[in-house]
């Protein structure tokens, strides 16, 4: 292990050169053509670096991006999957004012963090165990071109592909380094309010106020949060009426919601559903629901954060653990109760920020873990 190290270190700069023309691909979650394009340079890459693998699947995410399965053959008690997306939250244009760049340790870029960067220490870490020689287990790569909204229409393919698997491996961006062993589930729910329109000045009782009913919701809403029980309610959108001397007879709001288990998530789910106003004039529909089940900390996460935490001490540093308010495709896999651990992708900061960045030494240190913690399933 302790020379494959090595080796990444004297491939960085062909590993950078990779994330470089990586990161100059400009993919938007809400572009589909320029998510068309990264999509066949990431698997036509892949390609290059890993040699022809045993099946690519596309399956359509239309109207946003596919989602890709690549399968490499291999030997071991089952198959390892390789979580990560392509889509980033940078709208085209970016590239232009955050050009690629490396400054010493820094690695600058639009999604050069979240999470171009994990992708290509996950490939490096394939590409260094077969260059060594060392055996490694079956691997599946899912990569998804609409995380950053949700994962809408990539949720069943990642289900299915994680079904059997022997571990997840999710190539997020770490949290200062950490690993994520446990993640929220996150709700995005929406209320419509429906009040009686009048005259404010000349009729003031005629009416039924859809705003003052929807300062009612975000009272109780709110009021949902227990801190104590990682749950927190975000009313993040409000809005309503027409004019100011007339009644509101609408108004609408937008509620994300963090949960740590299942039963915060069914008591809030079940408050917000049955909150009523209180003027019964005034109607009250609630959609949405959970975009993303909690990831918790099982036995299994635990084992597998331990095999890899000892395999960094092997290759001479240490790796943390940590619990998380955001959510990722890991959440799904977790829910299916197999082995995740998720984060483990670039070391850095500043995610969805213009302060985003990546560092050298973590690209190297990671690519060489994700190498050991694959190769021990073989």
């Amino acid at each position: 292990m302790s020379d494959l190290l090595e080796w990444m270190r004297a491939g960085v700069g062909e590993m950078l050169d990779d994330l470089g023309e990586y990161v100059r691909l400009e993919t938007p979650s809400d572009d589909r053509d320029r998510l068309a394009a990264g999509r066949e340079w990431v698997v036509s890459w892949i390609t290059r670096r890993l040699g022809a693998p045993a099946s690519v699947r596309t399956h359509s995410g239309a109207p946003h991006g596919d989602t890709v399965v690549v399968e490499y053959p291999g030997s071991g008690a089952g198959t390892v999957v390789i979580l990560a997306h392509y889509d980033t939250v940078w709208p085209v244009g970016t590239l232009a004012e955050l050009p690629f760049s490396v400054d010493g340790d820094v690695i600058r870029g639009p999604g050069v963090f979240d999470m171009k960067a994990g992708l290509v220490q996950a490939v490096w870490a394939l590409r260094g165990l077969d260059t060594a020689g060392l055996g490694r287990p079956p691997v599946r790569l899912v990569l998804n071109g609409d995380e950053e909204i949700g994962s809408p229409a990539s949720r069943p393919v990642i289900e299915e592909a994680c079904r059997d698997a022997a571990a997840v491996l999710v190539f997020e961006a770490s949290a200062d380094g950490a690993v994520k062993t446990a993640r929220k589930g996150v709700g995005l729910f929406d209320v419509t309010l429906t009040g009686v329109e009048a005259h404010a000045g000349l009729d003031p009782t005629a009416g039924a106020s859809a705003i003052t009913a929807l300062a009612e919701f975000v009272l109780a809403a709110t009021a949902l949060t227990d801190l104590a029980a990682g749950t927190t309610v975000n009313v993040g959108v409000a809005g309503g009426g027409t004019r100011r001397n007339v009644t509101a007879g609408s108004a609408h709001a937008g509620i994300d919601v963090r949960v740590a288990d299942e039963a915060e998530a069914q008591r809030v789910e079940r408050a917000l559903t049955e909150w009523r106003p209180a003027d019964p004039r005034v109607g009250v529909r609630i959609d949405g629901g959970w975009n993303r089940p909690v990831m918790a900390r099982t036995p299994a996460v635990a084992d597998l954060y331990e095999r890899a935490r000892t395999l960094a001490k092997d290759l001479g540093f240490d790796l943390r653990e940590t619990a998380v308010g955001g959510a990722s495709d890991g959440n799904f896999a977790a829910a299916l109760g197999v082995p995740v651990l998720d984060g483990f992708g670039a070391v850095g900061a500043g995610a969805h920020a213009r302060t985003e960045h990546a560092t050298v030494s973590g690209m190297i240190e990671r690519a060489a873990l994700a190498a050991a913690v694959i190769e021990s399933f073989a």
